[in-house]
């Protein structure tokens, strides 16, 4: 078997003042976020990314800057996502960088441009910012999809400019960052409308657009700029009242860690993820406070593992510190001040990200560990919990495990593990107010998946995790996603969910990537070739 090419490094630390796709403007309570993607400024430079087209390059700074807009920018209330050229808003993920992408790429593709349109949701949900989509041209496939994550559309009326997900009949693919889920469920187009419009490659325009439920709007191109000027400014009035601040505060650049430590060894598969514990509660107002930077620096350690250990499939989870520091700090990250809130919806979000990331995790826990206050949720988290039964070796969750950072269901994770005793999960945390769980209790809770003395615990660790990493990694994707979204579905575990099984399956498909599928085809003169039998 050839071994495969190492995946490219990708730069996730970002900056507006390096930005190449896109212009963040503010001006008080209104933002706007411009898109002119730079033809050959992508991942690769030899790939022309035409017709605003977008890499994952587009994307880092796209979530780079909604992130900003949340910390630094606390002030604005509605935010206008459009486009730099006159005639086009976006025709989606750049379709040659998908064909010469790996499968693994893509697939991890597909997942972060997911993530960052979930948190355009999450920041209107939560953060009363509110988005504004001013499609000012053609508005295809991925392009209608950052659309569908915006509050409301409005598209220009100018006899060409259409909305579409032309992937089915361009492609042979499924849109793949949750247009289909966002169409029926989010904007609730009609079932039999919503069948007609994906599979119309040339989409659907003016009052069409608008009866069927896909836009909120059109405007004459003379009135559009006026007019979405006025909306913006309709949105933030109407923005809901949540506690903000006058002044944000800066994001620095990560470059380094100082509280997460990743360990690869690509040889045995496997890697080792430690998050150290913070040496005093307090939450500073800066960009520096212990629960910010560990939660930025384990989201920036899980999309290296994504995108640059492909072969890692298991991950041993760690963690270190101080147990009664942890826990204060949990409780203190409950607290109402829009920084705090900002802090507890960022870390609620990079725990998601961990949520949907496809690696296997097994818990740690020993002496040293720190599984506490919010780095608990790191346990609960794990597909495994390996506690060595001796002393010194305890566990602490608190209040902010009782669901101020929900998974992706909507529940808490104490919820999600107890499904079928949800008094157990309240029984937990009513244990943890006397004080922390040594790992006896712990394993009586039911926190435990292993429990092992210090003479057969390193030897249970060792056999598991030897017969982890021989598994299928297709299986165990699957396995996984099922298990982590268990409970009541959300627009986001269908788009999770679904998307592992589309991605897995559709993007390996000779109808799509083979010789002569759809995607192998495209810009060709070629029409592909399909095998007919339904499966």
């Amino acid at each position: 078997m050839d071994t495969p090419a190492p995946a490219p490094k990708v730069v996730f630390d970002v900056h507006p003042s390096r930005y190449r796709h896109w212009s963040l403007q503010v001006e008080g309570e209104v933002a706007r976020l411009i898109m002119k993607v730079q033809p050959f400024g992508g991942q690769s430079t030899e790939l022309e990314l035409k017709s605003n087209s977008y890499d994952l390059s587009v994307d880092i700074e796209l979530a780079d800057a909604v992130q900003r807009l949340r910390f630094e920018h606390p002030q604005v209330k509605a935010c206008v996502i459009t486009s730099g050229h006159e005639k086009i808003f976006c025709a989606g993920a750049n379709i040659y960088m998908l064909a010469a992408s790996t499968h693994p790429f893509k697939v991890n593709f597909c997942k972060y441009t997911n993530e960052t349109r979930l948190a355009l949701e999450d920041a209107s949900q939560h953060s009363g910012l509110k988005f504004l989509a001013a499609c000012n041209g053609a508005t295809a496939g991925g392009g209608y999809e950052l659309a569908l994550a915006c509050d409301e559309i409005v598209l220009v009326e100018d006899g060409s400019s259409t909305v579409s997900l032309p992937e089915v009949p361009l492609l042979g693919v499924l849109p793949g960052t949750g247009g289909l889920t966002r169409v029926v469920d989010k904007r609730h187009v009609r079932r039999d409308l919503a069948d007609a419009f994906s599979t119309l490659a040339e989409g659907v325009k003016g009052k069409r657009a608008v009866d069927w439920g896909l836009v909120d709007a059109v405007v004459p191109r003379s009135k559009f700029a006026d007019t979405i000027a006025q909306r913006a400014r309709d949105l933030a009035a109407k923005a809901p009242a949540i506690a903000r601040g006058k002044k944000g505060v800066a994001l620095d650049a990560i470059e380094s860690y100082r509280h997460v430590a990743l360990t690869v060894d690509e040889k045995s598969r496997t890697a080792e993820l430690t998050v150290k514990g913070p040496t005093s509660a307090e939450i500073k107002e800066e960009a520096g406070t212990y629960a910010l930077r560990m939660a930025r620096e384990l989201d920036h350690a899980l999309l290296k593992l994504r995108f640059e250990h492909e072969n890692v499939g298991l991950v041993l989870v760690r963690t270190e510190g101080d147990r009664q520091i942890a826990h204060q700090m949990g409780e203190a990250l409950l607290g109402d001040s829009w920084f705090i809130r900002e802090v507890r919806l960022n870390l609620a979000r990079t725990l998601r990200r961990f949520d949907v990331t496809a690696r296997s995790f097994f818990a740690v826990v020993d002496a040293k560990s720190c599984f506490s206050g919010p780095l608990f949720e790191l346990l609960v988290a794990c597909d495994r919990q390996y506690f060595l039964d001796g002393d010194g070796v305890a566990v602490w969750p608190g209040a902010l495990s009782n669901g101020a950072l929900p998974g992706w269901n909507g529940l808490s994770r104490l919820q999600t593990r107890f499904l079928a005793q949800p008094e157990q999960a309240q029984k937990i945390l009513a244990a943890a107010r006397e004080g922390a769980l040594d790992a006896g209790a712990a394993n009586k809770l039911g926190l435990a998946t292993v429990f092992a003395d210090d003479i057969d615990f390193e030897e249970e660790l060792r056999v598991a995790v030897e017969e982890r990493v021989s598994l299928s990694p297709d299986a165990l994707t699957g396995l996984e996603q099922n298990y982590r979204f268990a409970g009541p579905e959300t627009l986001a575990t269908k788009i999770f969910g679904r998307l592992s099984a589309w991605q897995n399956w559709i993007f390996i498909r000779p109808n799509a990537t083979g010789e002569s599928g759809a995607l192998t085809m495209y810009g060709k003169p070629e029409r592909p070739k399909f095998d007919f039998r339904r499966t």
